[in-house]
């Protein structure tokens, strides 16, 4: 019986140190350019740009099957933050193809008028809608991006998107204060 455990705990210790060795030696090293792409990108996950995310997009750039001008989120900032990383002439956004800047703005939630379907929860790339089916759903401020994704699957319309104006404090209008703005 000993035996057998000392022959097992040997050849695990092997195997684990073969394993271990193979995985530093073989290791796949990613593209430094894709992530100093993907920190100039605003994170939104919106797909606006017609990749899935900005990290798609930022492994697109890098590899140039996609222009740097395609993130209307970011607006001409990041389209000129890119062209100097990249050391290539920047270019206007492409707003006619990808959309127009729009400043930043959070989702909103009427919550009496919600039923509870979570086709927002489901559409949120970044998790930032809670809830559950039948019962009433809530945007988590500090988390949402502004993606316009949530508005177009609403079936009752009770989701809105409100720009953020800049304070000291995020602060996010209730549903009562825009009704009565």
């Amino acid at each position: 019986m000993f035996d057998s455990v000392l022959i097992f705990s040997a050849l695990s210790l092997i195997l684990g140190l073969i394993l271990g060795y193979a995985a530093y030696k073989f290791k796949v090293k990613g593209n430094p350019l894709v992530d100093q792409i993907d920190v100039i990108l605003p994170q939104l996950q919106c797909g606006q740009c017609n990749y899935p995310g900005c990290r798609p997009y930022a492994e697109a750039i890098a590899s140039e099957e996609a222009k740097i001008n395609q993130c209307p989120p970011g607006g001409q900032e990041v389209v000129d933050d890119l062209a100097e990383l990249l050391n290539i002439e920047t270019m206007p956004l492409n707003a006619e193809e990808f959309g127009e800047t729009q400043p930043k703005r959070v989702a909103l939630i009427d919550e009496p008028i919600c039923i509870g379907c979570t086709l927002c929860i489901q559409i949120c790339p970044v998790d930032a809608i809670v809830g559950a089916t039948k019962t009433m759903t809530t945007i988590i401020a500090d988390e949402c991006t502004g993606c316009d994704l949530c508005p177009p699957v609403c079936p009752v319309d009770c989701i809105s998107m409100v720009e953020i104006k800049p304070s000291l404090g995020a602060y996010v209008p209730n549903v009562a204060e825009i009704a009565h703005a």
